[in-house]
Order: structure tokens, then C-alpha cells, then sequence
């Protein structure tokens, strides 16, 4: 509320008096409070957003709870020093060192191979969200029919292996590209021998694996 107060004392004869103007801003405290009380309960917090991450175990599964995968839908990555990716697909090859291919994290990096290798997962993923966004289904169908869609048997199956060398940074990334590329079925696994023959034979070009024997299968 504003107030105004009038100067005392005489005021010479033809001279405006003068008035002070006061604002009074007592209330406006109390309307902020309420302000502030309705947007907290008017407001939806941001929810963290969580990623399931399939860890190795040790425990052992029989032949009848072990999933197999096709050797064609498998892909392993690499995580190496220096920013560096490395990746095979099926089965290792110790006998031909160019079956390790190096690649990086930019979109015509790794993404681009899984990208070309999950087309038709990707495909279906890319319809289904133009269908949230005209908003001929709801949230809950979206959700129920991806996890169909990312769960098809003929989906792409990743291994990630960081070595000692790769940064958290890298690791990040990589599980980014599973989001982007609409890959379901992945995990983190440690390094193996046979992983590390890989990449000395690639560095040498094949001389690693003349002089050292190759690991079992």
C-alpha cells in the first residue's frame, strides 16, 4: 500500500506543500509466500533417469539358463587409452590381426556400425516414437511396445571391455551409443586374454601374433 505523508511546518503562501511518498511492502512478503507455496506443490521435482547395466556374475548357469546368441548379432567394443575404440564382430580371430577394427566415438564412428547393424530395430523404434509424438499412443503403450521392439531375439547383443587405460569418460559414451543405437541387450565385462592379444597384434600389425601363441578359444 503507498501512503502519503505531508511535510509539517508552515508552507509560504502560493508554495506547493511538499508530500512523501511511502511504499508500504509489507504485503507483498506474505503474497510471495503463498507464490512460493504454490509452485512447490504445483511443481514436479526432475526424476533422476536411471540405465539398467548388465553386470558379469560369478555365478555359473547350466547350458539351459545360458542365453545364446547368434555369433552374427554379437559385437564386442574396446575401450583403450587415449580415447581410443576398438571393436570385433562374432567370434574373436587371433589369426588375422585386421579382424580388430578401430574406430572412435563420434557419430561416424561407432555409432554409424551400430546404427547399420540394428536397422531394422532402429527402424521400428523410429515409427513407434512419430506415433508418441502425434499422440496416437500413450506413454504407457510407448514404453510396453519398445521394450518389445529393443527385446527381438534378431537384436544386436554388445560387449563392452574398458581396459585399465580407458577413462570413465569413454565408458559414459558407450552406454550413450546403446541408448542412441536402441540396443537392450548389452554388458560390461572385464578384459579377457584373448582381448589384450587383439590389440598388441593390431599395434604391430601382426608381428604380436607370430611370436606369441595365440589364446584358446
Amino acid at each position: 500500500m503507498a501512503e502519503v505523508q505531508q511535510s509539517g511546518g508552515e508552507e509560504k503562501k502560493g508554495k506547493p506543500k511538499k508530500q512523501v511518498l511511502r511504499v508500504d511492502f509489507t504485503p507483498m512478503v506474505d503474497m510471495n509466500m503463498l507464490l512460493i507455496t504454490f509452485f512447490m506443490f504445483c511443481t514436479t521435482l526432475s526424476k533422476p533417469q536411471i540405465m539398467d547395466i548388465a553386470m558379469p556374475t560369478d555365478q555359473k548357469l547350466t547350458e539351459e539358463d545360458q542365453v545364446k546368441v547368434k555369433e552374427s548379432k554379437a559385437i564386442t567394443l574396446i575401450l583403450g587409452a587415449d580415447d581410443k575404440l576398438y571393436y570385433y564382430t562374432g567370434m574373436p580371430n587371433y589369426a588375422d590381426y585386421t579382424s580388430l577394427k578401430e574406430t572412435n566415438y563420434s557419430p561416424e564412428g561407432i555409432r554409424k556400425v551400430l546404427l547399420e547393424r540394428n536397422a531394422s530395430v532402429v527402424a521400428k523404434m523410429k515409427d513407434l516414437r512419430k506415433e508418441r509424438a502425434d499422440k496416437k499412443i500413450s506413454e504407457e503403450a510407448f514404453k510396453e511396445q519398445s521394450k518389445e521392439i529393443k527385446d527381438d531375439k534378431d537384436g544386436q547383443v554388445v560387449v563392452i571391455k574398458p581396459t585399465s587405460e580407458a577413462s570413465y569418460k569413454n565408458l559414459v559414451d558407450a552406454l550413450d551409443e546403446m541408448a542412441i543405437c536402441s540396443i537392450a541387450k548389452y554388458a560390461i565385462v572385464d578384459m579377457a586374454e584373448g582381448d589384450q592379444f587383439l590389440l598388441e597384434n593390431l599395434k604391430t600389425k601382426g608381428a604380436y601374433g607370430a611370436s606369441a601363441a595365440p589364446p584358446k578359444q
